[in-house]
């Protein structure tokens, strides 16, 4: 683990789902290396009345099923603390003063992270209230992290980066993306530029298309009163899906530093054909069947309204008009009750120029060799997998698919949780894993003209893939229409 320096991490929103389940665990774990825990207080913060050992309780209970409780007991007690804060400034001078007052009571030099789980509506509001009592700067590092949805839209988006950057540099901000804190979107980068053999295949030349999937089997549960509002354009595919694509896209960067690996990300996206809403489908799923039970509709679950027209699946393709990727189209998919949970990227590579075997499907009908192709699967069962063809023993001379295999799990154990990894980054202070401001609107650039374009949201079967026009259009570019079969 890198040095992490003597810090206050200050969590608002801390009496929240996100901090019992994600931050608390996140940090307590970080915090059990030797010495660390002695260089990390934290101090939650929101609108509720508790105290100390109101916010120390609440984190014994929800840490206790996962780690040692004499130990947790312990970092508990000894570095956990609250502060109610409200709306106005006199609240966040008293939130300045019990931070310096920790501070020298803890002999810390001075270095605060903020971390903003609340609302997004009320970022720009927080930020300028950090700043207006001096949080924004000290004697030591001032970092603020903030969660997605950065923006609504492009113009809400340069609104914000306009309101943070009048209080924080863009050195200090890091907007955060749990996706980017997998091991395996992580090691995308090493996979890439650290294997010579996949590299020199990794353009137009050799790869016919790029599929990526991002589906959920679970439905909007309740969450309904932030999702109805936003959709799924806006929840997963303005962000998740177009961060795996920029990294799947992008060319080497010049070295492995933040600045070098966003400044690659964002000249993807600049270079991305504007989207030709005709070739988008919108879906919302209808009642169905899912693992043998009923699944109700999206306009039945709790919260939800009877004539919504929110989209919970969206299927797309991306163009990127450079020499590496003219003519390979990227073609992005994600939709919640879909029929099994999944995070892949399958890599198609160009058939052979020429094919020298003759074979049959099972119908006796002549059929081609299937081309290879490259499935690295982000969640679960974490891996690659590689595909490939053989020959089957026996006179006839006959082929079938077979694969390479590398599972993370069976080769490192469990993997460490993606909110940790990017906790770690934010204390030692590498962004490499945070989106940059132009990242944010060069994204927003490509998704705001569908958000304007009233497209027609089209109803599937809760435990499907879709929309059958998302099919056609998939299709069209050369998709497969069930994602799963490769993997099974």
């Amino acid at each position: 683990m890198p040095n992490i320096d003597p810090h206050i991490f200050v969590i608002f929103g801390a009496t929240g789902d996100l901090t019992k389940r994600k931050l608390l665990p996140a940090l307590y774990h970080l915090m059990q290396e030797k010495d660390v825990a002695a260089n990390c207080y934290v101090l939650g913060t929101a609108r509720s009345d508790w105290s100390d050992e109101r916010f120390r309780r609440e984190a014994r209970e929800a840490l206790a099923e996962q780690f040692s409780e004499r130990a947790l007991l312990r970092w508990c007690d000894q570095n956990l603390f609250y502060q109610s804060l409200g709306s106005d400034s006199q609240d966040y001078e008293g939130l300045r003063d019990r931070i310096q007052a920790l501070e020298a009571e803890h002999d810390l030099p001075g270095n605060r992270a903020f971390y903003l789980s609340l609302p997004p509506r009320v970022y720009g509001s927080t930020i300028e209230a950090l700043g207006e009592v001096g949080l924004n700067g000290g004697p030591g590092w001032s970092r603020v992290v903030i969660e997605k949805p950065f923006g609504h839209d492009l113009e809400s988006a340069r609104a914000l980066n306009d309101r943070v950057h009048a209080h924080f540099s863009e050195d200090q901000v890091y907007r955060i993306d749990h996706y980017l804190g997998k091991e395996t979107v992580q090691n995308l980068l090493a996979f890439r530029f650290g294997n010579a053999i996949f590299e020199s295949m990794w353009n137009r030349d050799r790869i016919e298309r790029v599929e990526i999937t991002v589906a959920e089997d679970l439905g909007v549960g309740e969450r309904a009163g932030y999702y109805d509002d936003a959709g799924h354009l806006r929840d997963m595919m303005q962000n998740h899906l177009t961060q795996l694509f920029t990294l799947v896209a992008m060319e080497p960067p010049s070295s492995m530093s933040a600045d070098a690996i966003r400044s690659e990300k964002v000249k993807v996206l600049r270079s991305t054909r504007p989207i030709d809403p005709e070739e988008v489908v919108f879906g919302q799923y209808a009642d169905g069947q899912f693992d043998d039970t009923s699944a109700p509709a999206y306009r039945d679950e709790p919260g939800v309204p009877d004539d919504s027209t929110t989209e919970t699946f969206v299927a797309l393709p991306l163009h990127i008009d450079n020499w590496r990727w003219q003519g390979v189209p990227f073609l992005l998919r994600t939709g919640k009750r879909l029929p099994e949970k999944r995070t892949q990227i399958a890599v198609h590579f160009e058939c052979a120029p020429v094919s020298l075997f003759q074979q049959t499907d099972e119908d006796g009908q002549p059929c081609g060799v299937d081309p290879n192709v490259l499935l690295i699967t982000l969640q679960p069962d974490e891996g690659f997998d590689l595909h490939f063809e053989v020959k089957t023993p026996g006179e006839a001379f006959q082929l079938e698919t077979q694969k390479l295999r590398f599972r993370y799990e069976e080769a490192y154990g469990p993997m460490p949780d993606a909110y940790e990894t990017l906790l770690q980054d934010i204390i030692v202070g590498d962004q490499t894993l945070f989106v940059h401001s132009d990242e944010v609107e060069a994204s927003w650039e490509l998704y705001t003209p569908l958000l304007d374009a009233d497209l027609d949201v089209q109803p599937y079967p809760a435990g499907s893939w879709g929309p059958d026009a998302a099919d056609d259009v998939l299709r069209t570019n050369g998709a497969a229409t069930t994602p799963s079969t490769l993997s099974s």
